[in-house]
C-alpha cells in the first residue's frame, strides 16, 4: 500500500530535516533513497521496472551522444522505446488486448483460451514512462546533453513528489534544477509551498472526496436513477476528477517547493475553457504538451494537409484515451475528443498555444458549452464499461426528477454539488498569481481566514472513507 496521509508527512518532515542539513550531493543521493522507499512502500518488487527504464536511458543517451551515424543512433533509440514501451504494454495492456482478441473471435464463431495473466499494473508506470521516453527522444533530437551521473539522473526518472501521477516532467526543465546546488528557500517560498499543499488537500479530501457518494451511486446503478439524478452525476464527476488530480498536482509542486524545486503547472482553469482546443491547452498540460511534442508533431501536425491533420489527431487522442487505461471506454473517451478537436479545426478554429486568456462574460456560453461537451466525454471515462455507460446516457431519456432509488436526496445532493462547483471554481478564480501561487492582492487577514477555513474543512471532511487518488491507477 502506499503511505497514508500522517505517514507521508512524517515521512516528508524527516526527509526535510534531512535534506537542509547536508550538501548538494547528498541532497541528491537522499532525494533518491527517499524516492525508491516512497515508490517500494507501495511494492518493493515494481521497483526493478524502475531501475531497468532508468539504467537502460541512462546508457543509452550515452550511446545517442557517442556517435554521429544517424542509423546507429535510430536502433538506440528504437532500443530505448523497445524497453520502455515493452514493460509499459506487457503491465498495462496485455490481458487488455488478449480479452478483446479473444472476443473478437467468439463474434465471428471461433472458440478461444484466452491466456489472462490477471496483471498488476503498476503504479505510475504510465508517468515515469513517458518522462524518460521524453529524455530519450531529446538527446536524439541534440536538444539536450545526456545525463553523466546515474545518481543525478536517478532522481530525474523517480523524483518522489510527482513519481506516481505526474506531472511529466522534461528534461529540459527538471534536470538542471536537480544539477544545480539549491539554496535554502525563502519564506515567501515556504508559505507559497505550504499554501499549495493545503489547497491540493483541500481539492481533494473535501471537494473531490466530499462528492465521490454521489458520482458512485450514480454510476454503479444507472438504471436507478432519473434524468436530474443522473445529470447531477456527471457534473459531480468532473468536479471529483479535477479536484482529485488537480489537488494531487498542487500538492506536488507544494512539496517539491519545499526542496526547492519547481515542478510545472499541469492545471490552468480548464473548466473555464471557451474551447475544446483551449481546454487542452489547460487540462492535463504535461500530458497534451508531451503528445503534441512526441507524437503529433513527428506524425505530421498539421503541415501535411487538411485530411492528414485531422487523422493525426484522431491518432493522438485515441492514444491518449489508450494511455489512461487499458479498456475500451478510454478508447472512446479520447476517440470522443479527437471528434470534438477535428471538429473545432474543421471550423477554421486555431488557437496559438501557451496560456490562455482569461474569459470574458461574452465568452460564457462558450464556456459552457465546452464544460458539457468534456462532461459527456467524462461518462465514459469514468463508467465501467461500454455498456455501463450507454446504459448512462439512455439514462437522460427519463425526463424526471427522480426515479427508483433517488430517494428524497436529489435536492440535497444538488444543493451539494453546486456548493463543491462553486468552491471550485472560487479556488481558480482567486489563483491569480502565476509565481507565489498565492490569491492575488488579499491582505493577511483574509488569506489566514481562507486558510484556516480550508484547514477547519479538512479536519471535517478527514473522517471519512479513504478515496484513492483518480490517477493512481494510470
Amino acid at each position: 500500500m502506499v503511505f497514508n496521509s500522517f505517514e507521508f508527512f512524517v515521512f516528508l518532515a524527516l526527509t526535510l530535516g534531512v535534506y537542509w542539513l547536508v550538501r548538494h550531493r547528498a541532497q541528491n543521493v537522499l532525494l533518491l533513497v527517499a524516492s525508491y522507499v516512497f515508490y517500494g512502500w507501495w511494492d518493493y518488487r515494481f521497483l526493478s521496472l524502475i531501475w531497468i527504464s532508468t539504467i537502460a536511458d541512462f546508457l543509452i543517451a550515452q550511446r545517442l551522444a557517442a556517435t554521429s551515424v544517424e542509423s546507429h543512433r535510430k536502433r538506440w533509440l528504437f532500443g530505448s522505446l523497445a524497453v520502455n514501451l515493452g514493460i509499459l504494454g506487457f503491465f498495462k495492456y496485455f490481458d487488455f488486448f488478449v480479452d478483446s482478441a479473444a472476443d473478437l473471435l467468439e463474434t465471428i464463431g471461433l472458440s478461444a483460451n484466452a491466456p489472462t495473466l490477471s496483471i498488476v499494473l503498476p503504479i505510475g508506470i504510465s508517468f515515469y514512462t513517458f518522462q524518460t521516453i521524453s529524455y530519450t527522444f531529446d538527446v536524439f533530437r541534440r536538444r539536450i546533453e545526456p545525463e553523466r551521473d546515474i545518481v543525478t539522473f536517478g532522481v530525474y526518472v523517480a523524483f518522489f513528489p510527482q513519481l506516481v501521477a505526474g506531472p511529466i516532467e522534461r528534461a529540459q526543465h527538471l534536470l538542471p534544477q536537480i544539477q544545480a546546488e539549491r539554496l535554502r528557500p525563502a519564506l515567501i517560498d515556504l508559505w507559497s509551498g505550504s499554501w499549495l499543499i493545503l489547497t491540493g488537500l483541500f481539492k481533494k479530501v473535501v471537494l473531490a472526496d466530499g462528492i465521490a457518494a454521489v458520482v458512485q451511486t450514480r454510476f454503479d446503478s444507472p438504471g436507478q436513477h432519473g434524468a436530474l439524478s443522473l445529470l447531477i452525476g456527471v457534473y459531480a464527476f468532473s468536479i471529483q476528477i479535477y479536484g482529485d488530480f488537480s489537488g494531487y498536482s498542487s500538492i506536488a509542486r507544494g512539496v517539491a517547493r519545499l526542496f526547492g524545486i519547481e515542478l510545472m503547472r499541469n492545471f490552468e482553469q480548464p473548466y473555464l475553457s471557451t474551447s475544446i482546443s483551449q481546454f487542452w491547452r489547460t487540462w492535463h498540460i504535461s500530458l497534451s504538451t508531451w503528445l503534441w511534442d512526441y507524437l503529433y508533431v513527428p506524425l505530421g501536425g498539421s503541415r501535411r494537409g487538411r485530411r492528414r491533420t485531422f487523422i493525426n489527431l484522431a491518432l493522438v487522442m485515441l492514444i491518449g484515451g489508450l494511455w489512461h487505461g487499458a479498456a475500451w471506454t478510454f478508447v472512446v473517451w479520447g476517440g470522443l475528443h479527437g471528434f470534438y478537436l477535428i471538429v473545432h479545426r474543421a471550423r477554421g478554429s486555431y488557437e496559438a498555444r501557451g496560456r490562455p486568456p482569461a474569459p470574458r462574460m461574452a465568452d460564457m456560453w462558450r464556456v459552457v458549452g465546452t464544460f458539457h461537451i468534456v462532461g459527456f466525454a467524462w461518462i465514459f471515462f469514468r463508467a465501467s464499461s461500454l455498456d455501463a455507460a450507454f446504459e448512462y446516457i439512455g439514462g437522460f431519456s427519463r425526463l424526471t426528477s427522480t426515479a427508483a432509488g433517488d430517494g428524497g436526496s436529489v435536492v440535497t445532493q444538488t444543493i451539494g454539488v453546486v456548493a463543491v462547483v462553486a468552491a471550485a471554481f472560487a479556488l481558480d478564480w482567486v489563483d491569480r498569481n502565476r509565481e507565489t501561487y498565492q490569491p492575488l492582492l488579499w491582505s493577511p487577514l483574509p488569506l489566514g481566514v481562507a486558510a484556516a477555513s480550508m484547514i477547519m474543512a479538512l479536519l471535517v471532511f478527514s473522517g471519512g472513507t479513504l478515496v484513492p487518488f483518480i490517477y493512481f491507477q494510470f
